[in-house]
């Protein structure tokens, strides 16, 4: 297939995923901007759902940089015990806060070069961040449910997150770039998941070329 294909392929994949999810977004929760960093950061490995659990909780107790900043950080390990990494997440929340207080006077960088350098920040997290706190679209963010549905549909044969978003980067123009990610998240947690995706009841099926071809569709 050659790139004007699956350009096309991927434009129409977008529409349709719009037309099902035309609701999809961020599902965790916060009312500031560092609650959304420290909530991307605890989302690492760990499911939005027991982050917003763990949240629920911490963002009543710490509210803003500063608070988190001047945590201790073994009372800040308890309270995000929940999560997976909580010890290294600590860590990276509490000297964020710290950078960002005493080096940006409590603004937050809208730069991905600049978000990256700080500690527990990835390419995936600045993405997630700059479009949700500031309708930056700078790349897309390639989480697991973004790898796994890109290679499914064909958009990349890339395993590494940075060559995938670049690969979807290509393909969807910069103003889809940020819709696209919590599109492709969505179907991926409602259809095409990791074990036995629902083929039979995929709306893309007839785009996809991995559909009807997991062990679930094969006759024995």
């Amino acid at each position: 297939m050659n790139q004007f294909e699956n350009t096309s392929r991927a434009n129409q994949v977008y529409y349709l995923l719009n037309k099902n999810y035309p609701n999809a977004k961020i599902i965790l929760k916060y009312q500031n901007i560092f609650q959304l960093l420290a909530a991307i950061i605890l989302s690492a490995q760990t499911t939005d759902i027991t982050v917003n659990k763990v949240t629920k909780k911490l963002f009543k107790k710490y509210k803003t940089a500063k608070d988190y900043a001047s945590a201790d950080l073994s009372e800040l390990e308890k309270d995000i015990s929940m999560v997976g990494l909580y010890r290294n997440k600590a860590k990276n929340i509490k000297a964020t806060a710290k950078i960002i207080v005493e080096k940006y006077k409590d603004g937050i960088p809208k730069a991905i070069d600049e978000l990256i350098k700080l500690p527990g920040i990835g390419r995936k997290t600045a993405n997630v961040f700059l479009g949700n706190a500031y309708k930056i679209s700078e790349g897309i963010a390639a989480d697991t449910h973004v790898i796994r549905l890109s290679q499914r549909l064909d958009f990349t044969n890339h395993k590494d997150a940075v060559k995938i978003e670049q690969d979807l980067m290509k393909l969807f123009d910069n103003t889809k770039w940020f819709k696209i990610t919590y599109l492709l998240i969505e179907h991926g947690r409602k259809i095409c998941t990791a074990k036995n995706p629902t083929c039979d009841k995929c709306f893309l099926n007839k785009l996809c070329p991995c559909a009807f071809k997991f062990p679930r569709f094969q006759i024995t």
